[in-house]
């Protein structure tokens, strides 16, 4: 079983989600985060004064999914994230040890 990350832009995260229910993924975790990369932030105007805006906003998406599936959830996110623009994200790739569901006991690909 492998855990697959993707940190995308905020707006993407509609399109990501319809991706992957389209191949078969039904359950994911969507968290707001924040952060940069080369992005870097930007600088706004605001009364007169100008100030930097170091991390910006993104969603960090989260699927635990059977490593059959892998290659097909990243090009879905891949296909669905993508703007083609600066700071359209990642996609990090881990391998999962143990899945224990809570209400039942079950353990492994039975419990995703």
């Amino acid at each position: 079983m492998k855990k697959v990350e993707a940190i995308i832009k905020p707006f993407k995260l509609d399109d990501v989600r319809q991706a992957l229910s389209d191949i078969g993924i039904t359950g994911m975790t969507a968290s707001e985060v924040k952060g940069f990369g080369r992005q870097k932030g930007h600088t706004e105007l605001y009364r007169g004064a100008e100030y930097v805006i170091d991390f910006l906003p993104k969603v960090k998406v989260e699927i635990v999914i059977a490593e059959s599936l892998v290659d097909q959830a990243i090009e879905a996110i891949t296909t669905a994230a993508r703007t083609g623009k600066i700071g359209d994200g990642k996609i990090f790739v881990t391998s999962i040890e143990r899945i224990v569901r809570i209400r039942t006991g079950e353990e492994g690909e039975a419990a995703i």
